[in-house]
């Protein structure tokens, strides 16, 4: 399995927040699956000073770079706009 870290960052316009909050049940869907699959190891939302949602990171596993392409391209937060950029990088859990 190839770990990784993903930080994603939301868009900026005045319907940020409510976009991410519109979609934020579908891609909790989308988690639980990942979980299930034994993809998604944890995950939060990036806060503002103010304590708002701004962005999220996940550290994920997949077994190939297509199975994390296939996550890309069905990620409610990627495809319904929320996610202005995502930076993924190769990542290792630490065994203690």
């Amino acid at each position: 399995m190839n770990q990784y870290i993903i930080t994603a960052y939301d868009f900026t316009d005045a319907d940020a927040l409510k976009r991410r909050m519109d979609v934020r049940p579908h891609h909790f869907d989308a988690a639980h699956e990942l979980k299930f699959r034994g993809n998604f190891i944890l995950g939060g939302a990036i806060l503002n000073d103010e304590g708002n949602m701004i962005g999220s990171t996940m550290i994920m596993q997949f077994e190939s770079e297509e199975e994390l392409q296939a996550w890309k391209q069905t990620e409610p937060y990627i495809t319904q706009g929320v996610w202005e950029t995502v930076d993924i990088k190769p990542f290792r859990v630490a065994q203690v």
